[in-house]
């Protein structure tokens, strides 16, 4: 089975013994606007804090959905909440009557009842662009905003699934083969059926969802596929197909703590974990996932490292295959990352919390307040 992993460790430079510090590399995430919290004035102050959703991609309505949860987890008696809907440049806060009002993007304020009200603090759960890919982490470090996700480079990096794989092959994570298309290059189907195989995955390389994912089970389905994939992303990834059992698993930390969620196993009767899987219920979610103890702790492991890898923040989720080699020995593949996960009442993230015997109000304060 799998168990929660608390490991107290700074990422910095790799001693056990030291907790985290916080991210000195990028001091605007410090947050100048905190500085009006002065020792003491908590019980008086509540930060505000923004759920940032919406976003640009074909994810938008189910980043809404991701905003209704987390306000509904927030702890309100310690944090007034807004939820922010981003649409292109329309970007709008949804006031306490139900009715909206527009933002001011200079400062990323709004005006109620004829007063101005500045945020304190951005948690990001936009699904895709711009808030999946560094544009939004960008524009809240011009403004010294403190927000929930890894900064500019992290987030473009984590994104682009092709880069992403080739930068973490590098620190010996195990990752699928895979080839990178560009929109009107030209391709060779059988050196790509020699390469990777069949099965195999065509998939937009930025994007999330599941939207434009085909699952290619001989050539004549390449072409059709690529021309779905290029719908959503100009660049698209090909990647070998990886047999096995399918899981995720969340992981946060702090300046003092880390916390490595139970994983959760995907069983589908569907090709793959597609968009009907993720969010119309064709999908059984086991947490914790059925493991072996010495595998589950070698995931938590692995998850923990990547984290650090990436000197990611807030909670990132970490998708696997875990296969079998010619031993019958557990094999883990590192499949894909999320730095903003689903955040529904019935999403990875939620139920894993809720496994670890958390608290997700909990669990949010740790991650606002490390920023601080």
């Amino acid at each position: 089975m799998s168990i929660p992993l608390t490991i107290h460790k700074d990422r910095n430079n790799n001693n056990p013994n030291k907790p985290y510090e916080g991210n000195k590399k990028y001091p605007s995430l410090q947050g100048k606007r905190g500085n009006k919290y002065k020792k003491g004035t908590m019980k008086e102050l509540k930060r505000t804090i923004a759920i940032v959703c919406g976003g640009d991609s074909s994810e938008h309505d189910v980043s809404m959905r991701s905003g209704q949860g987390l306000y509904s987890f927030f702890d309100k008696e310690r944090y007034n909440i807004y939820i922010v809907d981003v649409r292109g440049l329309d970007w709008n806060v949804e006031l306490p009557d139900g009715s909206m009002a527009p933002i001011d993007k200079n400062d990323f304020s709004f005006v109620m009842n004829g007063k101005r009200t500045e945020f304190d603090y951005a948690y990001i759960t936009i699904h895709g662009q711009p808030g999946e890919n560094g544009v939004m982490q960008g524009y809240f470090d011009l403004l010294h905003l403190p927000y929930s996700t890894g900064g500019v480079l992290v987030e473009a990096l984590t994104f682009d699934k092709y880069v992403l794989n080739n930068y973490l092959r590098n620190f010996g994570i195990k990752v699928a083969d895979s080839i990178l298309l560009r929109r009107g290059e030209e391709y060779d189907e059988a050196e790509i059926e020699k390469r990777l195989g069949m099965p195999c995955f065509v998939k937009p390389s930025s994007d999330g969802s599941s939207f434009g994912v085909s699952k290619v089970k001989n050539i004549d389905q390449l072409a059709p596929a690529l021309r779905v994939a290029f719908m959503q992303s100009d660049e698209v990834m090909i990647e070998a197909f990886m047999d096995g059992m399918e899981i995720s698993q969340g992981v946060y930390k702090t300046k003092n703590k880390s916390v490595v969620f139970p994983a959760t196993e995907v069983v589908t009767s569907n090709e793959f974990f597609d968009y009907n899987a993720k969010y119309n219920g064709q999908v059984e979610e086991i947490t914790p996932a059925r493991m072996s103890e010495e595998t589950a702790k070698r995931v938590a492991a692995e998850t923990s490292r990547i984290y650090d890898i990436l000197h990611a923040n807030g909670i990132i989720r970490i998708d696997y295959i875990i296969s079998k080699d010619k031993d019958g020995n557990d094999v883990i593949n590192m499949l894909e990352i999320n730095t903003t996960p689903g955040m529904t009442a019935t999403s990875f993230i939620p139920q894993q919390v809720r496994a670890a015997g958390l608290d997700i109000k909990d669990v949010l304060s740790d991650i606002v307040e490390n920023q601080f």
